[in-house]
């Protein structure tokens, strides 16, 4: 059975991005860059929604992430991914699949199968209704140490209290903390 996973890089007070979309503001340099290679080399399944899809395909398969963070472009070119979207037809980025329905069912069903564990990147509202499903076995945060004017929340729209434990965390020199936590 597949384990389903969050991983989000956030900022002090709770947003996963800013204004337009910006993530401008995480760190992605040292020992941050180290663990997302780690990470790219999981094998795991990408699990988008249409904007986060729309932002990786825009740069992952482009020279210059190839250049800038090879081992990760070359992970997130190779992995199996799925973007969850009501408008897209079909994907361009290689290895990518769209489910168009109904969310917590499919994923649900995709658990029950064995294979790779899927891990979901950004897509808040997909965190938040998987959440509330009672579908995310891990959550892991990467909280930069930066505080934003405006932004949208790590869990928007939420409509009950989510309870976790932590399972783990780590310190990176740079002051970015990785918190993962599990339901209770």
């Amino acid at each position: 059975m597949r384990k389903l996973s969050v991983f989000n890089f956030i900022t002090l007070n709770g947003f996963y991005k800013g204004i337009n979309e910006d993530i401008s503001w995480h760190n992605h340099g040292g020992e941050e860059a180290k663990f997302s290679e780690e990470g790219a080399q999981s094998e795991s399944i990408l699990l988008f929604g249409r904007k986060t899809y729309e932002m990786m395909y825009s740069f992952w398969p482009t020279p210059q992430a190839y250049e800038s963070f090879p081992v990760v472009a070359e992970g997130m070119n190779k992995s199996q991914k799925i973007v969850v979207s009501k408008t897209l037809d079909k994907a361009e980025w290689n290895n990518t699949t769209v489910l168009k329905g109904n969310l917590a069912e499919e994923i649900k069903i995709l658990k029950q199968q064995p294979g790779n564990n899927i891990t979901i990147l950004g897509s808040g509202s997909i965190v938040t209704q998987l959440a509330e499903a009672g579908l995310i076995d891990k959550y892991l945060f990467m909280i930069d140490p930066v505080a934003i004017g405006e932004g949208t929340s790590a869990f928007r729209g939420i409509d009950h209290n989510l309870k976790l434990k932590l399972a783990d965390s780590r310190v990176f020199k740079s002051g970015v903390i990785l918190l993962t936590y599990e339901p209770q």
